[in-house]
């Protein structure tokens, strides 16, 4: 099928600039800036659609880099096909999940399996992280780069607990690896220290609001220094996951250490928890209004991706007392437009979008032929109204689980279309091919 959009603003490399595109055989095969071009307006073909856009932004399709679609072993809260549904009416074109489901993906056997169930479920492109734990380091370093997005390591304990101490793995894996590291890092000491204190002052009646003092600042900046002392030890890509803290930001070193921010940090802060309660409980804690403030900076700035640590659980595993609620919040179907209502409110703009969300994760993993608008690139696209005010209700949630912590929020901005590899997939509300299937992402890692 061939399409041509037209009448639309392309966001793309720094830039918001009137004009449209073609899509032919899955690519971008001509952009252009104001009206259509006489000669491609002229050429006639009985599988061409033209679609007037009048007004709306073309980006190019989201890649989230940190996803937990929860399957295999946990499909109660979500699998690979409802949630990569919901990222489709997201924008979202693509995603990297994580290695803590059931079981853990600690062997290129079950990394495999799961690159076979994405085939079967996924309707966006995917990829998968090989996981770190303390006796599978010959299975981590056999990870090919070219054909997964990273290895996944954890400092810190989490849902799923792959937590790594040893330092004698720690420091072979740095040195030896094939492949980016993404890293949760929070300091184990330091949280069991805090846990122990707030368990004795409240018992089992711990108010939310402790969490960012248990998940604290300091543990956050232990950890991540610690990382990225590796990283600059052995000359090892490193990607700092989640950032909470401004202080981390200052941990960033182009070309080798590169951080990534989730939506929840942009837009929430510790204030919140009394209000959110377990509906905000995530690690890393969410910290002071200061450091989302930072944060934001770093987006406009150009510093960091922009990801969403999508992981749902069902509300009946959410609420619950503090200390028997799991952390994890769903994201992906709201990010795009959580950061247009930001744009919005002009805490940044929407090239500034465009390069936290697509460019940006793009270089940093070397993903092959997507995240910009260029002639001969695959096209994947997220096409939006930046104007159209929507309410997030649970009648417009696509999550399996069912809830969102944004539930009657107010956003301007709307996706009203998802192109996969040139197909239109996602229009006004529907699913057009829910047969369609996406692609494993291949990868041309930086040379550092």
């Amino acid at each position: 099928m061939e399409y041509i959009l037209k009448n639309a603003f392309l966001i793309n490399e720094g830039k918001c600039e009137k004009g449209g595109l073609q899509i032919r055989d899955g690519k971008i095969a001509a952009l252009w800036s104001g009206n259509v071009p006489q000669e491609i307006s002229a050429h006639t073909n009985s599988c061409k659609e033209e679609i007037d856009l009048q007004g709306a932004c073309i980006f190019p399709g989201i890649i989230d880099d940190h996803v937990h679609f929860r399957q295999p072993g946990l499909t109660h809260k979500g699998s690979i096909a409802s949630e990569s549904a919901a990222a489709l009416r997201g924008g979202v074109t693509s995603f990297m999940d994580m290695p803590n489901t059931k079981p853990q993906t600690l062997t290129q056997e079950l990394l495999q399996q799961k690159y076979d169930m994405a085939a079967q479920d996924s309707l966006i492109n995917y990829s998968f992280y090989m996981g770190c734990s303390e006796d599978n380091l010959h299975e981590v370093l056999s990870t090919d780069p070219h054909k997964v997005c990273g290895i996944k390591l954890f400092l810190g304990s989490s849902t799923g607990n792959m937590l790594v101490r040893d330092p004698q793995y720690l420091q072979t894996l740095f040195k030896e690896a094939p492949a980016l590291i993404a890293v949760h890092a929070e300091d184990e000491a330091i949280i069991s220290r805090n846990t122990a204190v707030f368990r004795e002052k409240y018992g089992l009646n711990a108010p939310f609001s402790v969490h960012p003092q248990i998940r604290s600042a300091a543990a956050c900046l232990k950890s991540s220094s610690f990382a990225a002392v590796l990283a600059q030890q052995y000359n090892t890509r490193l990607h700092i996951l989640h950032i909470s803290t401004k202080e981390e930001l200052d941990l960033l070193q182009e070309g080798l250490i590169s951080g990534e921010v989730c939506t929840n940090y942009l837009w929430f802060s510790r204030e919140d928890y009394k209000q959110k309660t377990w509906r905000i409980k995530c690690n890393p804690a969410i910290k002071t209004m200061e450091d989302r403030q930072a944060l934001r900076l770093a987006v406009m700035e150009g510093k960091v991706t922009v990801g969403t640590d999508h992981a749902p659980h069902t509300e009946a595993e959410k609420n619950k007392p503090y200390f028997e609620c799991p952390s994890g919040t769903p994201g992906v179907q709201h990010a795009l437009p959580l950061m247009l209502e930001l744009a919005y409110r002009g805490e940044f703009g929407l090239p500034e979008i465009a390069e936290a969300m697509c460019h940006c994760p793009a270089r940093i993993f070397g993903i092959e032929n997507r995240g910009f608008l260029r002639i001969g690139y695959v096209a994947d696209l997220a096409i939006v109204d930046p104007r159209q005010e929507w309410r997030v209700e649970a009648s417009n949630i696509a999550y399996a689980c069912g809830w969102s912590p944004l539930e009657g929020q107010d956003l301007h901005g709307q996706v009203k279309m998802t192109f996969v590899n040139g197909r239109l997939v996602y229009r006004d509300g529907n699913i057009l091919e829910p047969s369609y299937r996406g692609e494993r992402l291949l990868f041309n890692p930086p040379s550092l």
